[in-house]
């Protein structure tokens, strides 16, 4: 190739002039997608701007302009009595923006690149009076009418300070304001000491308001990853305790929240994950701070009663749970907000079916098993009394010793057991991890006081709650039955009374673990709910305790 002409001083010219001397053999086609691409206009400019950056190094004339000003400054003193264009220079020169624009360049200059020891910091601002002049901006924000900016406000040290901005409301799109900032003024007026008087001022105000701040030169955290599920419901207007009821979110138990703010002690900020606004709800301090010593009503009554028994004068059935002491753990265990997780569609391991006794579990369980026996199981349980006639072991009964039942209870290898009429029964754990071994999910019908065991990682449950209907109803669907000879067992008023009571009872004092609630007032009607809820678990994402995640 030739040596490219020095005339041209652009490479990209003589890449051009060698294309004509390239070996023969070279295909046509080839060289003409070549140049077509080297004498593109864009590429050209792009070689231009590249040959421009090159060659030109941007340098600062000098680093020492404060002290060219301050000299400047010196010299015109004489002139600006007569000279109305001195004056007016000198003037310019001692503005504190056109002050702080040469002391950046001087830094810039001298690669100087450390925070000024004059520099404000939020407590400075604080505690030092007077300010300086330098330190306090007006601000434009735009508000329309009836839109809540999403801010509050605090009293600190006799000043009006930004307390909290709400994650993606006006003021925090606008991006001008920050939690710390002091309010000053309001479209020329003092804003006074009262956080609610400033509220109210701001919301009768719309369109361009003008405010004179003091910055806190914080910096804003990004939005933490945190979704809760809480365990109850909640209304803003009726919260004596939130700093502004129109910035409170209203939610109900159960749904997920995004938390995107958890810098204040009694406050959050949170969304809900289906859309909405972010507005404040109480932080978990709060809530147990309000609710740790209130009496829970539900264990008032029939204390002496667990779950799934009866009081019965011809045997007595004593039942003995896994965790210790449950109803007194029970009794005090407060729920909140449970943190969750979305995971996408799996299937669980348990399916735990929860009621009073009579309500129709066993009843769903069984349909779930017999229409779908490759996708459900069941435990079978275990006993320490001997087997009749016509029962074989391991098929409705597993019979064993009352001794090696009893070291089995000790070891804490039973999910729940218990005696009844001198026998001992219970559900073993390892029963349950050999159907999900198998690729089932394991219908369980235990006791609520399991569910504590239950709501793990391990056995990854969905816990659905059949709940009682009315009394009424119970009553009718009970005569049906007995009419129509699918059983022979006769309930009585008082029977059915307590199956109510008992409903509702599990429900207030268990209600945070359960995924899904079911009043059982048509049987058929309610296997098609359970049975639809359990196909989506397969189908769609689903929120699950972090634990089981991390």
């Amino acid at each position: 190739m030739t040596v490219a002409n020095a005339k041209s001083g652009s490479a990209m010219q003589q890449v051009l002039d060698n294309l004509k001397e390239l070996p023969t053999g070279t295909k046509d086609i080839d060289l003409i997608f070549l140049r077509g691409i080297m004498e593109s206009p864009v590429v050209r400019s792009l070689a231009k701007a590249h040959e421009r950056l090159e060659e030109v190094t941007l340098k600062a004339v000098q680093d020492d302009n404060v002290q060219l000003v301050t000299e400047i400054l010196d010299s015109l003193n004489d002139r600006t009595e007569n000279d109305a264009a001195a004056a007016e220079l000198a003037k310019i020169l001692q503005e504190p923006h056109f002050k702080s624009l040469i002391e950046a360049h001087d830094q810039v200059a001298a690669k100087c690149y450390e925070m000024p020891q004059h520099s404000l910091d939020s407590n400075t601002l604080v505690t030092s009076s007077p300010l300086p002049i330098d330190a306090i901006r007006m601000i434009g924000i735009q508000k329309k009418a009836g839109e809540p900016l999403g801010v509050t406000f605090r009293v600190e040290r006799g000043e009006m300070v930004i307390a909290r901005i709400l994650h993606g409301s006006s003021i925090d799109r606008q991006g001008m304001l920050h939690t710390g900032d002091i309010i000053r003024e309001v479209n020329g007026h003092e804003v006074g000491s009262n956080p609610h008087e400033l509220q109210e001022l701001l919301r009768d105000c719309s369109g361009s308001i003008t405010l004179k701040v003091v910055p806190s030169y914080r910096e804003t955290p990004a939005p933490p990853q945190v979704y809760l599920k809480p365990h109850f419901n909640y209304n803003p207007n009726s919260d004596n305790l939130i700093p502004c009821k129109e910035a409170g979110l209203a939610f109900s138990k159960g749904e997920i929240l995004h938390v995107v703010n958890k810098e204040d002690t009694n406050w959050w900020q949170a969304c809900k994950v289906n859309g909405g606004a972010t507005g404040l709800i109480p932080s978990q301090y709060l809530e147990e701070k309000r609710k740790a010593f209130v009496r829970k009503d539900w264990d008032t009554q029939g204390s002496g009663m667990l779950c799934g028994t009866r009081n019965s004068k011809k045997k007595k059935k004593k039942l003995m749970y896994l965790t210790a002491k449950n109803a007194e753990f029970d009794r005090y265990e407060l729920q909140i907000y449970e943190e969750v997780a979305k995971m996408p569609p799996f299937q669980r391991k348990t399916l735990i079916l929860i009621g009073a006794q009579g309500v129709g579990r066993r009843s769903l369980k069984n349909r779930l098993t017999v229409l779908e026996p490759l996708k459900f199981g069941t435990t079978v349980p275990f006993t320490s009394r001997r087997p009749r006639e016509e029962e074989n072991n391991g098929q409705n009964y597993c019979f064993v010793t009352r001794e090696e039942m009893e070291k089995d209870i000790k070891k804490g290898r039973y999910l729940e057991h218990g005696e009844y009429d001198g026998n001992l029964y219970g559900t073993k754990i390892d029963s349950i991890h050999e159907v999900v071994s198998m690729g089932r999910t394991c219908i369980l019908d235990v006791n609520p006081q399991a569910l504590k065991v239950l709501k793990t990682a391990e056995f990854m449950p969905f816990v659905v709650f059949i709940a009682a209907p009315e009394l009424d109803t119970l009553r009718a669907m009970h005569k049906a039955v007995v009419d129509a000879g699918l059983t022979t067992k006769l309930l009585t008023e008082n029977d059915l009374k307590k199956t109510v009571d008992e409903s509702a009872r599990i429900r207030r004092a268990y209600s945070h673990y359960f995924d899904l609630t079911i009043v059982n007032d048509n049987l058929d009607k309610a296997f098609d709910k359970l049975q639809q809820a359990v196909e989506v678990l397969f189908t769609e994402p689903q929120w699950v305790p972090v634990s089981w995640v991390y």
